[in-house]
């Protein structure tokens, strides 16, 4: 399923959502808006007929309550039709999301360049690599809640957990992945737009838990290289 598959239009009822930056984002609010869309038609599918149902059969005089007991395969129908439509769209939208989350878990690119990040009651520690692209080297360039990154890069994404269990939450990034005591879990992404986009903690840690944020910064080149370089300001 390529990039080109959705265009913005196909996902106009996410606008209220924050803005996509991620190389994959048009494809997961495609699956996000047509979730929406079938949820929304049933809703208001089922509400029409609850209150039909209110007014039609409501109380009236001369006329008694009647106990029907649904052996029946009419009666029986007004509950096998529904599931089996259920049954029917939730397989549509199973169609659509295995593709997507195939591509987004399972089909990781090559890392442009990896950044270690820590979750610990309540901050993010962040090891990014030095200007030899690797980490675990001297010239790793570490801190607190703020990721750097260069834009239209594949930026691999090792997530440990120092205490209890967190949850890197990008919104613009379409990014949301546990971390876990114990495990390093690998995530990806890709930026395509350049800017200062917010991170937070998704998974109650604590107290301070509300507090477990920062920002996610989006270089071009020449800026990220600048960065490395201390010639840029951090944003601390």
């Amino acid at each position: 399923m390529g990039s080109d598959s959705f265009s913005a239009e196909s996902v106009s009822m996410l606008q209220w959502l924050p803005e996509n930056i991620a190389s994959y984002g048009p494809r997961m609010d495609a699956v996000f808006s047509n979730i929406y869309y079938i949820v929304g038609v049933w809703f208001l599918a089922a509400e029409a007929f609850l209150f039909f149902c209110i007014i039609f059969f409501r109380r009236r005089k001369g006329r008694k309550a009647a106990f029907i007991p649904g052996h029946s395969y009419a009666a029986m129908a007004w509950v096998l039709i529904p599931a089996i439509l259920v049954l029917g769209f939730d397989l549509v939208m199973d169609h659509q999301q295995v593709p997507v989350r195939r591509e987004i878990k399972e089909g990781a690119p090559a890392a442009d360049q990896t950044v270690l990040i820590k979750g610990k009651q309540f901050v993010w520690d962040i090891t990014h690599p030095g200007a030899d692209g690797k980490l675990g080297t001297p010239d790793d360039k570490e801190t607190m809640n703020q990721i750097y990154v260069p834009v239209d890069a594949v930026v691999g994404i090792d997530l440990q957990s120092e205490d209890v269990i967190h949850s890197l939450w990008i919104p613009n990034m379409r990014f949301k992945q546990d971390v876990v005591p114990g495990r390093s879990i690998h995530a990806w992404f890709k930026a395509i737009k350049t800017g200062d986009y917010k991170i937070g903690c998704a998974e109650l840690c604590g107290v301070g838990h509300g507090n477990m944020g920062g920002w996610l910064h989006v270089l071009s080149a020449q800026d990220y290289q600048k960065w490395l370089k201390g010639e840029l300001a951090s944003a601390n």
